[in-house]
């Protein structure tokens, strides 16, 4: 299967390596969510295999630890996805790297720092969902410190929490737009009033949504193409069946987020666009 031809002109980021010139041109993106492995989602063990298996681009979310540690991690509390209890943000990261992460009974993965995980591959990309407020002064100096500015985007619901981000920064990231900004392309859009949302539109690079909310239906091939016309790429989340991550890609989205590493990978091999790094 051939790559689609793309109407529309990308916004050059250097974040989304799509946009430049080079082998992912006019290509779709594959992000392994948490990496793509719920078994021991957001561990080192599943973005080794992300890596290993293609990827180039890592969904992440991150927290703040009691000591102010910026830890890879998606929930408010513990109990979930490890062997520990309570919220992470009471527990210092001395405490949380005694605890183990995983599934089904079977906790073998210990939790991993964003930094760690920042300094682990000089060419891998990271989509950071910041999901507190603290999270910002931690990220932002580790952006800095490790002039990581090109790898990683900042994404959050809340969009006042990007602009922290962006206004603290020496130099600028890829961020998404949060629910606020999505929203208003969504309802403003169809009835011709984009051009009202200039100012919101220039501060994102992309919009990453799911294909529905609740009884909304988010994705569209005219959702696709206002972004699109607007300079914003359009990413999609969760994806796992492989008709449907065909269907969105023929739509013309930029990038789709699985929990289904392999079946991503082949959807893209069809497409001639793997491996992706």
């Amino acid at each position: 299967m051939t790559r689609p031809y793309r109407r529309h002109v990308y916004r050059e980021v250097p974040y989304l390596l799509n946009s430049r010139a080079g082998p992912l041109h006019h290509s779709p993106l594959a992000f392994a969510h948490r990496g793509a492995d719920p078994g021991r989602e957001n561990t080192m063990g599943a973005f080794r295999r992300a890596v290993e298996l293609g990827y180039r681009y890592l969904e992440i979310d991150v927290r703040t630890a009691a000591d102010g540690t910026l830890v890879v991690f998606h929930d408010e509390e513990l109990d979930r996805a490890t062997t520990g209890a309570g919220k992470l943000s009471e527990k210092t990261w001395e405490q949380l790297s005694q605890l183990r992460v995983g599934a089904r009974e079977e906790f073998t993965e210990p939790m991993v720092r964003f930094e760690e995980l920042l300094t682990a591959w000089d060419d891998v990309h990271l989509n950071v969902d910041l999901k507190d407020g603290e999270s910002v002064t931690e990220f932002v100096r580790l952006v800095e410190e490790h002039e990581a500015h090109d790898r990683v985007l900042a994404a959050s619901f809340n969009d006042a929490r990007r602009h922290r981000v962006r206004g603290r920064l020496s130099r600028p990231i890829a961020t998404s737009g949060g629910w606020a900004a999505t929203a208003l392309i969504l309802l403003l859009g169809p009835l011709g009033m984009m051009n009202r949302l200039t100012g919101r539109i220039a501060e994102i690079d992309c919009v990453q949504v799911p294909i529905s909310q609740g009884r909304i239906r988010v994705v569209t091939p005219r959702f696709v193409q206002r972004c699109h016309r607007a300079g914003l790429q359009v990413h999609v989340w969760v994806v796992d069946e492989p008709a449907q991550m065909h269907q969105l890609l023929d739509m013309g989205v930029d990038g789709l987020m699985t929990d289904d590493a392999e079946a991503l990978a082949e959807v893209m091999r069809q497409r001639s666009v793997w491996p992706q790094r």
